[in-house]
């Protein structure tokens, strides 16, 4: 592929709605975006959003993406997004739920619908950490992990510390107990999120991954953890200089969690890109189609991604 396919698509891409089921037989609902003629692509690429993003907010990215050549699998959490209930209070999910019932049934599902193709897992944010703990992650041939982090406040930024942590380990978990959901939608925080997982975000205050932190999914926070130190294969790393949270000491910590990985890690400069900011997500905004996104995907293609 010349480097001049990696501007911004004119070919068209097909984006289907995709039903499909987790491991548990809850039902949860993805989007597809596919050049119309790839019938079977080499690379399928199963995306992981971050904790609490809808996967409509990855569309801009995904078409882009998609028109390289690769296939590229985007779905919602339960609870979140398109996967979510009518009403969600009272509405159990948790984080291991995510990773081991939702984002294993997505790599069953398109294991079964690409039974040849390459499957690579990108994921967003502390999406990283959902994706390497599915059970059926040896799937997975390859990663990539954009912004990647493990939500422990002392890895941000110094001036994002204090106010962060009032946030997330002070206002979530009381609003969460009255709501019986964190109503982040009226707070202007993005989308409202599941009591079980809003709880177990807010316990996370150590910079160690602690099972004991999450309650009665002890066991299965230990078993998914566990997981994590049995995947193997190569993972780049993407990041930004000015991210405030998704620092280089939070994705060297992210990292660390998973030995059996070659890592090769590319942080890059909103100076880089000719932009002011890009921070946490500015890779997938509108802003990002005229420079950053062809800069990062000649990093995906030097890495050979497509």
């Amino acid at each position: 592929m010349s480097r001049q396919s990696l501007a911004p698509p004119s070919a068209a891409i097909d984006e289907t709605a995709v039903r499909f089921v987790a491991l548990d037989g809850y039902m949860l609902w993805a989007t597809l975006y596919c050049r119309p003629e790839l019938d079977a692509p080499s690379t399928v690429v199963l995306f992981s959003c971050g904790g609490g993003i809808p996967a409509v907010r990855y569309a801009r990215f995904a078409r882009h993406l998609a028109a390289t050549g690769v296939a590229v699998f985007v779905y919602d959490y339960r609870g979140i997004g398109a996967s979510s209930p009518r009403r969600l209070r009272g509405f159990n999910a948790l984080a291991e739920d995510w990773s081991e019932l939702d984002c294993g049934g997505a790599i069953a599902y398109l294991r079964l619908q690409y039974p040849r193709s390459q499957l690579v897992g990108m994921a967003h944010s502390i999406g990283t950490l959902l994706t390497c703990g599915a059970p059926n992650v040896a799937e997975i041939s390859r990663f990539v992990f954009l912004c990647a982090h493990t939500g422990y406040y002392g890895d941000y930024l110094p001036r994002y510390r204090l106010p962060m942590a009032i946030l997330w380990h002070g206002l979530m978990p009381l609003v969460t107990r009255v709501f019986g959901y964190f109503p982040a939608r009226m707070l202007g925080l993005g989308e409202d999120i599941p009591a079980g997982v809003a709880l177990q975000w807010s316990a996370r205050t150590s910079p160690d991954l602690c099972p004991k932190l999450t309650g009665s999914a002890t066991i299965r926070t230990r078993a998914m953890i566990n997981r994590y130190r049995r995947v193997r294969g190569e993972v780049l790393a993407v990041g930004f200089a000015d991210d405030a949270f998704a620092t280089p000491a939070g994705t060297r910590r992210l990292l660390g969690a998973f030995p059996g990985l070659h890592a090769k890690s590319v942080s890059i400069e909103p100076s880089q890109a000719g932009m002011a900011t890009i921070g946490h997500f500015g890779l997938f905004r509108r802003s990002a189609e005229a420079t950053l996104l062809p800069l990062v995907f000649r990093v995906f293609q030097d890495w050979a991604l497509f």
